[in-house]
């Protein structure tokens, strides 16, 4: 399609660059609740659970249906959960998936909450200008449903997180707040595009390429840990380039480094959970082996942990 309305585009070298090909696009009245509760539905009859059995509800979005009410109680209403369930946002982006587990694996040990859906969903697309050549080519829409349920044997454990706002202008929605336009947070350099989206892909890598290799060394060192021990990193997809630049500086197999965005594009929060579930359905995840889950991004913004694919669905 874009080849179609942009001829001039070179889309071979920017599929070779970012590893995406194409991406799917949430239609214009389509929002981030009409497709977590898409993403919930599928979940609940593939694996047939009740919706009376959640008592709890997160949902990670950047893309919120309105500034408040918060998006999270529209869709315990539309899905007909109980009322007696909690639910709440959280305005986060790539690593918001590893933040989500660690919220409701906080909620299960604390004894609050033993059913906890876990929800992200971006529509990213409807900050980009139809002619941003940048962005355009990267980012799609997308959604994910996860239920994290209590157990004897804990799945997820070893979380780090990290954040610096210092970096807050490298990836940004400056408008739409209630910080007026002449102190709003300005981008790191000039914006090329009319998007509303800003992102300094540059000064992104090298954030990442920074910052990941040394969290991966603190969640191995506080849990005693080796590299050898590790089965699979499994890392928010952002662009094969990024990724890519991931494994040489680690030094990791490619096999152990998973890239999986081609068909999909960067889907922001969503990219792990999706990760994890075509993995899964290509037998890729050994059950027994563990895995380190790795978000990155805007915030700016990282977190960690260690999983074995037990206990969430």
């Amino acid at each position: 399609m874009l080849q179609e309305q942009f001829p001039r585009w070179d889309l071979a070298l920017i599929e070779e660059k970012t590893g995406i090909r194409q991406r799917h696009i949430a239609g214009p009245d389509e929002t981030a609740s009409d497709l977590a509760v898409k993403a919930v539905q599928k979940l609940f009859e593939t694996e047939s659970i009740q919706p009376e059995s959640i008592d709890f509800l997160l949902l990670c979005t950047q893309t919120p249906d309105y500034p408040l009410p918060t998006t999270a109680c529209l869709i315990q209403d539309r899905l007909g959960l109980k009322t007696s369930c909690g639910a709440l946002d959280f305005n986060l982006g790539c690593s918001g998936y590893v933040y989500g587990l660690a919220l409701a694996d906080g909620l299960i040990q604390s004894g609050a909450a033993k059913n906890i859906l876990l929800l992200t969903a971006e529509t990213y697309s409807k900050y980009i200008d139809a002619d941003d050549r940048s962005l355009r080519t990267i980012f799609g829409d997308g959604a994910s449903a996860t239920l994290i349920n209590s157990s004897q044997r804990q799945s997820l454990r070893g979380f780090q997180f990290g954040s610096d706002g210092s970096g807050g202008d490298m990836l940004l929605v400056s408008e739409g707040g209630q910080r007026s336009a002449e102190h709003a947070i300005k981008p790191r350099h000039r914006k090329r595009w009319k998007s509303r989206l800003y992102m300094d892909g540059p000064s992104l890598i090298n954030f990442t390429v920074d910052a990941i290799p040394r969290l991966v060394d603190e969640i191995l060192t506080a849990n005693q840990m080796t590299d050898a021990e590790i089965d699979k990193y499994l890392m928010h997809q952002a662009t094969w380039k990024m990724l890519d630049q991931l494994r040489t500086r680690m030094d990791i197999a490619p096999e152990r480094l998973p890239i999986d965005l081609a068909d999909i594009g960067n889907t922001v929060s969503c990219t792990l959970p999706i990760l994890i579930d075509r993995l899964r359905k290509r037998g890729e995840i050994d059950p027994e082996s563990v895995n380190m889950l790795i978000g990155f991004g805007v915030g700016l913004s990282w977190a960690g942990c260690l999983w074995q694919d037990q206990h969430l669905r």
